[in-house]
């Protein structure tokens, strides 16, 4: 065990996440993990901009990011992650979405949202999902940081009483998160919250992972994202967090046998195998 995650106190962080819908992790990358971090993102910068103002018309992404180098894979099962995921989710709970986001000068503020609003049950409830975001270059007020509404995730749905119900009431509540480059943050999908506007001259690198319980539908279909042979060389932890396992007692299976036998190699679906000869 590492200095980093020897010192973690996880109990400590969840209770801030139950109080306030966030929590900050300052050492979560050191200088050799930002650089491979760089590196293996470097190849696909500028190859996709936002197609709408949610992705950003000013923003880039890279989805499936947890594929694209062994460093993303490291990270999506980082020990301090899964433990405090741990606090919050059932267990064989999946990874939802991976993907860096650059928001570039000129990028206008989202509109306030929350992760794991896909999940139409009605607030105030546990979140459903979790998100980790990651800083690359430091977060400011200027440049596009995450902004949060502190305590937004115990909130009922819109419209309920006890709470601000117009835009400009939660434009006015929101905080930056201003954070070094390096550290993350882990928030509650029910924590309400917006990408900033940059409105400085560079743009702003970070990643993001998202983390939903194990029964629900996955933004990102990383069974068609990932070929076999890539997902077949991952930890079988994170061959788990993609949905190569089962939720007992049977959900996720393949024509009744456990879907981890689809990464063997020769794997040969039983609807192929048992279908009759012509």
């Amino acid at each position: 065990m590492d200095k980093p995650t020897a010192r973690f106190d996880a109990d400590a962080h969840a209770a801030e996440i139950r109080e306030q819908g966030f929590t900050v992790i300052r050492d979560f990358m050191d200088a050799g993990t930002l650089q491979a971090v760089r590196d293996g993102l470097a190849p696909y910068m500028g190859a996709h901009r936002g197609r709408n103002a949610f992705e950003g018309f000013s923003t880039e992404r890279i989805y499936t990011l947890v594929a694209r180098a062994k460093v993303f894979e490291d990270l999506t099962e980082e020990p301090r992650i899964l433990a405090l995921l741990d606090r919050f989710l059932q267990p064989g709970y999946l990874l939802t979405a991976s993907q860096s986001i650059q928001i570039n000068p000129g990028e206008a503020a989202q509109d306030l949202h929350t992760d794991d609003g896909f999940y139409r049950q009605p607030r105030p409830r546990p979140a459903l999902s979790m998100t980790v975001i990651a800083a690359i270059d430091p977060f400011t007020a200027e440049n596009g940081a995450t902004e949060v509404i502190p305590g937004s995730h115990l909130w009922g749905d819109y419209g309920a009483d006890g709470r601000p119900n117009t835009v400009e009431e939660m434009t006015a509540m929101l905080v930056p998160m201003d954070i070094p480059a390096g550290a993350c943050f882990v928030m509650a999908g029910t924590t309400i919250h917006r990408g900033g506007a940059n409105r400085s001259d560079k743009p702003r690198l970070a990643f993001t992972n998202q983390y939903c319980e194990p029964w629900g539908r996955t933004q990102e279909n990383f069974f068609l994202g990932i070929p076999p042979e890539r997902a077949r060389t991952m930890s079988r932890r994170l061959q788990t967090l993609l949905g190569y396992d089962i939720w007992p007692p049977f959900m996720g299976m393949v024509s009744s046998l456990h879907p981890r036998k689809a990464l063997e190699p020769g794997w040969v679906p039983p609807v192929v195998a048992q279908a009759p000869e012509a």
